[in-house]
């Protein structure tokens, strides 16, 4: 067990046979490829599946002389002999193709070598210089900086052999101690797809330094191993030779994670395990696949050159960024081909097809059938087709004309919104269509705005009409320009229509018309009767007619006015700021002009007076009654009002009547809006009337009774015959009594009845 557990671990290598020792008599020596760099010429740009490009040199110091190669373009590979051959056909699009070979050497060190596969008519001047960078190795046992080999790609059809299995050896270091695990360098083992057998195919074979000394027994673990898909891999357990069972479909998985084992007879593991990667080689055996099988566009008729119309799309199930996977597109057919053959393009990466040449015309060829074909590998490969179906739509390449070229209209004048006139055009357009649809618009002739031109349900009408009545006054005739236009501009320079609309203006009877239409005096409120207001006049806007005004009163609610000859305004009845007929102190009323046509028209003036306040209104007392305790009465205030503005309001004053001088006093409060009744002397309790006389700041006063309920009772709260005093106790107190009453009534009346009931009872008896 000691002797296994520090066993050395061997460096991956693929080989297709035994290794050789490194001695230590060659110091000189370098592993590695053979030049920095690899240029393989070639008579002809397309390269055929199976053709030979040349040896590829490669040591690693020891007697071997296969390897084990890979190369990062799938379309080449190196046999262990170091043959490059063409995996499948390719075409050098540039003149060249450039990729990377790689190898181990005897250490497990990744070697790496650039290569050019060159056309000979092309030349490769320093290229070889942009792939030095980290492949760049000091020390070679090589003197030549460039490997060139040239190949008749026309006749070379050679195929590779199957080369035997290679050997991969558990990781030792160089002084014969394991390696730990991450530091193996353990290369993927490539496994191409779809291998038609036969099976079980050798993959690689795995071996221990142990194998010598003691027998070991190998075993495979894994997805693909013993997990699903279980049984793919199969290991030998005596010679450790990996099996494929099966073909692989990288579509499904592409890439397999498995751990070699290797186990002593007696002793138990003589390796740790080793993770074997198996990278499955794609193939190109996937056709493109389009999203759809039929694509539907649109295309306008006066599309420019290079307008983009749809873009198809085709999908590939192969290795992305592979030439596999790597579609092109093409444009196979086009129906109808008219006008020409090639109204359509087709960019060969995006798939996106656009206008190429001019002659798309609707009305003649109105669908146009593409068949579009994807390919992979550049183009070259696999192929799909699909159906592109273009519908032509109309342009808008025919101008609207007008049925005629003028028009003419009679229309009343000051008549708002009153259709003048209908304009009809045709348009060649596809009908209904916005290239179709007309859209109208006055271009001369109407300075002050008068008219507006629509357009009707149809589309195909343009309809005037008045927005501001017309003066006949100012003009008689109106002469409109219209043009017709479509909702879409036009597709091609194409004149635009016009017509000319006479619009004839008809004389109507006006009414007269005040100036200003409403007017606003000031005047007191007592101005004397029969006195002028105003001067309120109207003029007849018939200016031909020499028409007469004559003038009437025509609303006057508190029927103050009265109007005489040219608008003169009278006062006919005394004024009240006062009144309800007066809102904020102003006083409206209509004025009539009716002038002396055969069908009188009237026209109406709003006449505002502003009456001016006077002092004609003395200040009232609100509260009339108060109740009030004779032992120690608390004081009443008692609101005052006064119906003329503040100029003739507070500040009041206030004055006791004669006779109530003697019981009570009164004062004005703070304020000088209200009144401290107070009662002076003990009175019995009773009813007793108080007069004040109360005056306003401009004088105007006059006397108000109040009429006071004395109780029996002292303070604040006033109780009249053992109860509360309030003058609205009355009401309540007479709805007591009258409900008492009508019960009291009620019981009488049933007492009344069931003796009735008795005595009929007592009289039925007697029989």
């Amino acid at each position: 067990m000691g002797t296994s557990r520090f066993a050395v671990l061997g460096i991956l290598m693929f080989v297709f046979q035994a290794s050789a020792l490194v001695t230590a008599e060659e110091p000189t020596c370098a592993p590695g490829f053979e030049s920095e760099m690899l240029i393989f010429k070639v008579t002809r740009k397309h390269l055929r599946q199976g053709t030979r490009l040349g040896k590829v040199g490669f040591t690693d110091c020891t007697d071997r002389t296969r390897f084990l190669f890979s190369s990062d373009d799938s379309r080449f590979m190196v046999q262990t002999d170091g043959m490059l051959t063409v995996k499948r056909q390719i075409v050098l699009h540039e003149g060249h193709q450039d990729f990377f070979i790689h190898s181990w050497d005897s250490q497990g060190r990744n070697m790496t070598v650039p290569v050019k596969v060159l056309h000979h008519g092309h030349q490769h001047g320093d290229h070889h210089g942009d792939h030095h960078g980290d492949h760049h190795r000091d020390h070679r046992h090589h003197n030549h900086q460039h490997h060139h080999t040239e190949v008749d790609s026309a006749n070379n059809t050679e195929s590779a052999t199957n080369p035997p299995v290679p050997v991969l050896h558990f990781p030792k270091s160089a002084d014969g101690l394991r390696r730990r695990k991450r530091d193996w360098v353990i290369p993927p083992i490539s496994v191409p797809e779809n291998n038609r057998g036969p099976f079980p195919s050798h993959v690689v074979q795995i071996r221990s330094s142990e194998d010598k000394i003691k027998k070991i027994y190998y075993s495979i673990t894994g997805p693909g191993a013993d997990q699903d898909p279980v049984g793919l891999f199969t290991m030998d357990r005596n010679t450790g030779i990996l099996y494929v069972t099966q073909p692989l479909d990288r579509e499904k998985v592409a890439r397999y994670m498995l751990q070699a084992h290797a186990v002593a007879d007696v002793s138990g593991n003589a390796e740790d395990p080793m993770d074997i990667i198996v990278n499955v080689i794609d193939q190109n055996d996937n056709r493109p696949v389009f999203t759809q099988d039929t694509f539907l566009g649109t295309v306008p008729e006066a599309s420019a050159r290079d307008f983009k119309v749809i873009t198809v799309t085709a999908t590939d199930a192969d290795e992305p960024n592979n030439d596999n996977s790597d579609i092109r597109y093409r444009i196979i057919s086009q129906e109808p081909q008219l006008p020409s053959n090639n109204l359509f393009e087709i960019n060969l990466v995006t798939g996106a097809i656009r206008v190429s040449a001019g002659g798309l015309d609707r009305e003649k060829y109105p669908k146009y059938t593409l068949v579009v074909r994807a390919a992979d590998t550049q183009g070259e490969g696999l192929s799909a087709e699909a159906k592109v179906i273009l519908t032509v739509t109309d342009s808008n390449d025919n101008a609207p004309v007008f049925t005629q070229s003028s028009f003419e209209a009679t229309v009343e004048e000051n008549k708002v919104g009153v259709l003048v006139a209908t304009l009809s055009v045709t348009d060649g357009d596809e009908p209904h269509s916005t290239s179709w649809n007309a859209k109208f618009k006055i271009v001369d002739g109407d300075p002050g705005g008068l008219f507006n031109v629509t357009t009707g349900s149809n589309k195909q009408e343009g309809l005037v009409a008045t927005v501001k009545g017309l003066d006949f006054e100012r003009s008689t005739t109106h002469t409109l320009l219209v043009a017709v236009e479509n909702e879409v501009p036009f597709a091609t320079l194409l004149p635009t229509a016009t017509a000319t609309v006479v619009v004839r203006v008809q004389d109507v009877n006006e009414a007269p018309i005040f100036d200003p239409i409403q007017k606003i005096v000031s005047k007191p409120e007592n101005l004397a009767v029969d006195s002028d207001v105003v001067q309120y006049t109207a003029s007849d806007p018939d200016t031909a007619r020499k028409q007469t005004v004559q003038y009437r009163i025509i609303s006057d609610p508190a029927g103050w006015l009265q109007v005489k000859e040219k608008g003169l305004i009278k006062l006919r009845s005394s004024m009240d700021r006062e009144s309800h007929f007066v809102k904020d102190d102003s006083y409206t009323a209509l004025i009539g002009a009716v002038d002396s046509d055969e069908i009188p028209a009237t026209g109406t003036g709003t006449l505002i007076i502003q009456l001016e306040d006077v002092n004609d209104n003395a200040p009232v007392i609100v509260d009339r009654a108060i109740s009030v305790c004779n032992k120690e009465p608390a004081p009443q205030v008692l609101s005052v009002t006064d119906k003329d503005g503040p100029g003739f309001g507070a500040p009041y004053s206030v004055t006791l009547h004669s006779d109530s001088k003697t019981n009570w006093t009164a004062a004005m409060n703070g304020t000088k809006n209200g009144i401290i009744l107070n009662l002076a002397t003990e009175l019995p309790s009773g009813e007793y009337t108080v007069v004040l006389r109360v005056a306003d700041t401009g004088g105007e006063s006059q006397d108000s009774t109040v009429l006071a309920r004395v109780c029996d009772c002292t303070g604040n709260e006033v109780v009249c015959n053992g109860r509360v005093a309030s003058v609205t106790d009355l009401p309540v107190i007479l709805g007591i009594l009258g409900g008492i009453l009508l019960l009291l009534m009620l019981v009488l009346l049933l007492l009344m009845f069931a003796r009735r009931r008795k005595e009929g009872q007592r009289h039925w008896s007697h029989y």
